[in-house]
């Protein structure tokens, strides 16, 4: 329950990217009010791989921006991205909300035999063999 609670304040946070005291209370209000999910048995091993990814994903996408802005990237594909196997509905979204945390990824499609579709932007551009 405190991690959920965390989790969700923390991701207000990373959404907002405001730590006033007004915003730090209706983070509060929204991550208690936010609906309970069924409790999955998520590994903690998987829970600590996520965080850290996030925890990259922070400088990542500051670089990202920068380099757009410096390099405008005018291409653009889709490529597929595979789900870890027996992965939670709460990992799930994580995994999306890290692909789309940076600048040049957005996940558009989540499909149901395992994979993710994810748009990105490029310098230049990729020859598909």
């Amino acid at each position: 329950m405190v991690g959920n609670f965390i989790l969700r304040l923390t991701i207000w946070f990373l959404l907002t990217s405001d730590l006033s005291v007004p915003n730090i209370i209706i983070g509060v209000i929204i991550a208690l009010a936010l609906p309970r999910g069924y409790p999955s048995r998520e590994k903690l091993k998987e829970w600590l791989t996520v965080l850290g990814k996030i925890l990259l994903a922070i400088p990542q996408a500051y670089f990202e921006a920068f380099e757009i802005i410096i390099r405008p990237h005018k291409y653009e594909d889709v490529i597929l991205e595979k789900i870890p196997p027996n992965r939670s509905a709460r990992l799930i979204f994580l995994d999306i909300f890290l692909i789309t945390f940076t600048p040049k990824t957005i996940v558009y499609k989540h499909r149901k035999d395992g994979w993710y579709e994810v748009h990105r932007v490029l310098p230049k551009k990729v020859i598909k063999s």
